[in-house]
């Protein structure tokens, strides 16, 4: 595994196990954005697992490639979705966020192989 993706991997990994915990405290800005965009609070404990799940896959890709590469697959889908729901909700200044997660999970994708 090249250390590019080591490196990249852990970013992106540390950032989703962040935002995971956030999503499982329930803290009150995630609660107040799922309100603005219109996603269900009971969502946030499994958006939370699939954040944690895909930075699990990342760290694991590291000694096993094939699981990196389809956790970063996976997390590229996830935060195309949220790109997805920030934009139909039309909260342009929030779009920086899931756009970088976006780009992380890309070039961890990228990397994988």
């Amino acid at each position: 595994m090249s250390t590019a993706y080591v490196a990249v991997a852990g970013v992106t990994a540390a950032l989703n196990i962040a935002a995971a915990v956030a999503d499982f405290r329930r803290t009150g800005w995630v609660m107040t954005n799922m309100t603005r965009y219109g996603i269900p609070h009971q969502w946030s404990g499994s958006l939370g697992v699939a954040k944690a799940a895909g930075a699990a896959g990342l760290l694991v890709g590291i000694a096993v490639p094939l699981l990196g590469t389809l956790a970063a697959a996976g997390l590229a889908v996830y935060f195309l979705g949220a790109v997805v729901a920030v934009a139909r909700a039309r909260w342009w200044s929030h779009l920086p966020a899931p756009l970088l997660f976006l780009a992380l999970a890309g070039v961890s994708l990228a990397l994988s192989g």
